[in-house]
């Protein structure tokens, strides 16, 4: 384990540890490596404990060490931290925040979420979760850590009795403003405007000075400290001409003109803005609490016999679930007794129940129907299905697309920016026109307009409500770039089994070369090389060799060797010769590579393959390599391929298969599929290389894939699309899983990236344009301090609206 060590001297001091390291020539090239690094003093490696102490000078920092090592080739320990950040208003408030975590020692990248206020920090093994809340703190901020598959709490915001308080004491100072188009001139007294506006401004607009004032502190500002500065000017304003008036009239008992109505109106204002904001990025979370949700507190577990009522926390792998009618699934497990149907459609998004029974399996959170079901535990807790689908929601959620990075740029200099602004308003008005009151008006009007909030939230309320109604239909979007490149797709690649095939096939066909053992013999021989296997064709082989009833024979060694077929040594009696033989089952061109000659079957297997058929052949390499047979295998398409093809097809969106099965089989699924470009016979580290030829400039590529061997070209593609019906390390890879396993579902997930990206575009134009058209109006005096309070109200509301919008999305496809 890192400790991260407190520096006892100015000088930075990090312990890192390192993976990986085998020899005193590997302590050298570390040590060499960080000791390159800008900024280092000393670097000493201990091969005992394997962790290398760094000092140096104060340019020191983490991320350029951690890059050093891993660039010579060595791994470096890291630890993620989830917070929550309460108390944050704008997009200045999201730079402020990032920069007190990344300034704490040890730590190398920071993430902040506006809209599900929440930070994502990845740092060295040992920097301390409490110096994370700490720095936090110190920027003016509370924060506490989420627990391990706690998501963060929506954000409760001001509760509505501050603004309906507010709402009552401006509205009679905003009566007199609003009764003037209709010729009515009356004014309240002077006194009573004081009255009315100073609970508003100093009691329930204090969060804007506390706010205003932590910015200040940190040397930054915030939309808080905007409105705190426009409305006490406005205040002060008031004030001023309220005693310059008692001072010099002699009628002091008349109301002069006065502003407060403005100070107060612009309070509520924003008060109101702020409430609607925050019941509206509750929503935008309402996909996470709705899969939270899904999770049953308490499992019903047969223990010594007998059904004892348990908290989740307590159910272990390989305990006895019972699942009566009508009650939801506590546990991942494979049904062991009963008959039914469950409602997987909030974790799917299937719509129609699915028949269960002894054997099948069923996911934790699904609703079962009418009968009894007993589920044997395969998984709990975090390592549960639904676990895991709410920290890839939660994880695209808080993640950020590269345009919220340049935003986020922007607005860390928008506050000063927007000062400059109002002071400028002030002296032109002031100096130039000689109208210091119209002028102060105007630079209140400015501060009041210029609203960061927007931009802060245009791009992740987007986010999180695309991925949100994506994971309702079954697609899972893990992160942020997924979502960003998949709208701009020209190209995507398939795999064949089990993508656009059910991944079921069946044995067709079996042949005996000249000269081999019976066909009985063979398939047991086939059968014992596959019993270590996941693969499809495997359990064709098992499947058929039990319909025969045939015995597996001992089998040792057995491996699998990635995209060629399966190799072991086996007990067997095939001619012509007696006891352990080295067979090999797999691929034409494997067999090509051990030199076994395919000339006695070629007529059949020529004759299969044009029906569509996967070909295996089975050889003996324990002296002279021999042909023993072929195997011909057959997998239906699935129901909704040639739809989803056309569908992609129409979106101009070219597509590819790329298939280690033989040349006839793929260019069958081809021709029948309709798919414009076929690679065949190709091996899983050609599939990666292939995917990248596929990619040109501004033109993305995806790959949609189940299985193993294709986990190289999923995370060489710009978006891997893995199917749930496939392997782990396959969704592993990928940056978007559809959990029906439907190929229809990738035209859908690139349908949602699409329309995610409309509203991450028209966000931000409506964020840019109400202060590139708002505060040059309110800076010539086209806009009075509450008109400008109303739009800064409006605009957050507004960006935040248009996000969730996407909320009626459904799938086409």
């Amino acid at each position: 384990m890192a400790t991260l060590i407190t520096p006892i001297d100015p000088q930075p001091s990090f312990v890192l540890a390192i993976a990986g390291m085998t020899c005193a020539s590997c302590v050298s090239r570390v040590e060499r490596a960080l000791a390159q690094v800008s900024g280092v003093q000393r670097a000493t490696v201990n091969p005992a404990t394997e962790t290398a102490e760094v000092a140096g000078d104060a340019s020191l920092g983490a991320a350029a060490l951690v890059a050093a090592v891993e660039k010579a080739g060595y791994e470096v320990g890291h630890a993620e931290f989830n917070l929550q950040i309460d108390g944050m208003t704008c997009a200045s408030c999201v730079a402020r925040v990032e920069r007190a975590l990344q300034g704490v020692p040890g730590v190398l990248s920071v993430s902040v979420n506006l809209a599900t206020e929440t930070a994502a920090v990845q740092a060295l093994r040992g920097v301390d979760v409490a110096g994370l809340l700490a720095a936090a703190q110190r920027a003016g901020y509370t924060a506490h850590s989420l627990d391990d598959g706690q998501a963060a709490a929506p954000a409760a915001g001001p509760s509505f009795w501050p603004v309906g308080l507010a709402a009552a004491l401006s509205l009679p100072l905003a009566l007199p403003m609003l009764a003037m188009p209709f010729g009515l001139d009356w004014m309240l007294p002077a006194w009573l405007q004081w009255l009315l506006c100073t609970p508003v401004q100093f009691v329930l607009g204090a969060r804007f000075y506390r706010a205003g004032w932590a910015a200040l502190r940190a040397g930054s500002g915030n939309m808080d400290l905007l409105v705190a500065l426009g409305t006490s000017a406005g205040y002060g304003l008031s004030l001023y001409l309220w005693w310059a008036n008692a001072a010099h009239s002699a009628h002091a008992g008349m109301a002069p003109h006065l502003y407060f109505e403005s100070s107060a109106v612009v309070i509520t204002l924003v008060l109101l803005g702020k409430w609607l904001e925050a019941r509206a990025k509750r929503q935008t979370t309402e996909a996470i609490r709705a899969l939270q949700a899904l999770r049953p507190e308490t499992a019903q577990v047969l223990r010594g016999g007998v059904a004892v009522d348990l908290p989740i926390a307590q159910v272990v792998v390989g305990d006895v679930v019972l699942v009566r009618a009508g009650e939801r699934v506590a546990v991942d497990g494979q049904v062991q007794e009963g008959q039914s149907h469950v409602d997987e459609s909030l974790i799917t998004g299937e719509s129609l129940p699915v028949a269960k029974q002894p054997g099948d399996k069923v996911t934790g959170g699904a609703v079962n129907g009418e009968g009894l079901l007993k589920v044997r535990t395969l998984a709990v807790g975090a390592e549960s299905t639904l676990s895991r689908i709410v920290r890839m929601v939660e994880s695209a959620q808080a993640g950020k697309a590269k345009i919220q990075r340049l935003v986020d740029r922007v607005s860390a200099v928008f506050v000063p920016v927007v000062l400059v602004i109002g002071l400028i308003t002030l002296l032109a008005w002031g100096l130039v026109l000689g109208q210091w009151q119209a002028g102060l008006l105007n630079a209140v009007a400015v501060l009041v307009i210029a609203c960061p909030c927007a931009l802060g939230l245009a791009t992740p309320a987007a986010i999180m409500a695309g991925t949100g109604v994506a994971a309702r239909h079954g697609i899972l979007i893990k992160d942020a770039q997924a979502l960003e490149l998949a709208h701009a797709l020209r190209v995507v690649a398939f795999d064949k089994t089990g993508t656009l095939t059910l991944g079921q096939p069946q044995l067709l066909a079996l042949h005996a070369a000249p000269g081999a053992a019976d066909e009985d013999i063979l398939l047991a021989a086939a059968a014992s090389l596959q019993s270590g296997s996941e693969h499809p064709l495997a359990h064709a082989v098992i499947t058929a060799a039990k319909a025969r009833q045939l015995e597996w024979l001992p089998a040792t060694d057995l491996k699998a060797v990635a995209g060629r077929g399966v190799a072991a040594q086996i007990a067997t009696q095939i001619a012509p010769q007696d006891g352990t033989q080295a067979l090999r089952l797999g691929s034409s061109a494997w067999m090509r590579e051990l030199g076994v000659d395919l000339t006695p079957l070629a007529a059949q297997a020529a004759a299969l393959q044009a029906e569509g058929r996967t070909v295996s052949w089975l050889a003996d390499v324990t002296t002279a390599p021999r042909l023993l047979g072929l195997l011909a295998f057959g997998d239906a398409l699935k129901p909704r391929a040639a739809q989803a093809i056309s569908a992609l097809q129409a979106m101009g969106i070219r597509t590819v298969l790329i298939s280690g099965d033989n040349r006839g089989a793929a260019e069958k699924v081809g021709r029948e599929l309709g798919i414009d470009q076929i690679e065949a016979e190709v091996l899983p580290e050609r599939k990666a290389e292939i995917v990248a030829a596929l990619r040109q400039p501004g033109s993305p590529v995806a790959m949609v894939g189940d299985g193993i061997n294709d986990a190289p070209a999923l995370a060489a593609a710009d978006v891997g699309i893995a199917m749930s019906t496939g392997t782990d390390v396959a969704m592993a890879a990928a940056g978007i899983t559809l959990m029906q396993g439907d190929p229809a579902l990738v035209a859908d997930a690139i349908a949602i990236s699409r329309s995610t990206w409309r509203k991450i575009r028209q966000n931000l134009f409506w964020a840019f344009a109400y202060n590139v058209v708002g505060i040059p109006l309110a800076a010539f005096g086209f806009l009075n301090p509450m008109v400008a309070g109303a739009a800064m109200a409006l605009s957050s509301v507004s960006v935040i609206s248009n996000a969730l919008l996407l909320r009626r999305w459904r799938p086409q496809h």
